[in-house]
């Protein structure tokens, strides 16, 4: 296990992602990390009910456009409540809007080592 897997073993992670297969494929990654998954949300008022439920979070991993909408409102809540995320996205850093440039960015395709990597350095 490298290291900074065995950072964010036992995490439970929120995934908000609106592709299915995208999430499954992304929730067999966090369980091979040791990580639990909240959700997927696959919609961002799903997303807002788990965070309203008070549903633990550790950290997230965010798609930054989910069935057309930005994320944005989601990582606005999250920040607040000092629960750090990753955004995942195809478009790398300029998929992403400026204020944003202090999260880390998780590059579609990804892989579960690059996963691990990004979500120890959002927690640091």
């Amino acid at each position: 296990m490298s290291r900074s897997a065995a950072r964010i073993e036992g995490l439970r992670v929120l995934v908000v992602e609106d592709e299915s297969l995208v999430a499954l494929q992304l929730e067999d990654m966090l369980h091979d990390l040791g990580c639990h998954v909240v959700g997927p949300a696959m919609r961002l008022r799903a997303a807002g009910e788990l965070l309203d439920a008070g549903v633990g979070i550790d950290c997230a991993v965010l798609d930054v456009n989910v069935c057309g909408e930005m994320v944005y409102p989601i990582a606005e809540r999250l920040a607040l409540l000092g629960i750090p995320f990753v955004f995942a996205t195809g478009y790398g850093r300029d998929g992403v809007d400026v204020r944003w440039t202090d999260v880390p960015i998780l590059q579609k395709p990804y892989t579960c080592e690059e996963i691990g990597e990004s979500l120890a350095l959002c927690l640091q």
